[in-house]
């Protein structure tokens, strides 16, 4: 198995992507096989590629990098806490739900929170009601 870095001459997005042999990747780009998985163009070729360099365990730049990752981890699972404890989950219906509190004056005794689209989040935005964008990721504790 051979790993290519690929780059789309149209949208300039690079990608990896594995090939059973050199071979194979010719043999794919010929039969245009190969293509951007953004914008779909078979305008894609091989572009130079670093060597897999195993790091270390030592290096502190990885290190500290791995430190940032995971204190931004808990902070994140910290608000996610919060706010499962203090707003109502409203699920797919924030948009309509932000939109009553909003033109209908109710005083809600608690925050909402819940899934919408980004369409839905710039039309909020356009009538002005603020919302806010934050990520969800699963605790992967035990």
């Amino acid at each position: 198995m051979i790993k290519y870095r690929l780059i789309c001459k149209d949208c300039e997005v690079t990608f990896d992507s594995w090939f059973s042999s050199s071979t194979e990747y010719e043999r794919l780009k010929k039969k245009k096989f190969i293509n951007c998985h953004v914008c779909n163009s078979l305008n894609v070729e091989k572009t130079l590629m670093s060597p897999s360099v195993f790091i270390h365990k030592t290096d502190t730049k990885s290190h500290n990098h791995i430190k940032k990752y995971k204190k931004t981890e808990e902070v994140i699972l910290k608000y996610k806490e919060f706010i499962k404890k203090n707003f109502d989950y409203v699920g797919e219906n924030f948009a309509y739900e932000a939109r009553c509190i909003n033109y209908e004056n109710k005083k809600a005794t608690k925050g909402i929170y819940g899934i919408a689209t980004k369409e839905d989040l710039k039309a909020l935005k356009e009538e002005g009601i603020e919302t806010e964008i934050i990520p969800w990721i699963k605790d992967n504790t035990n």
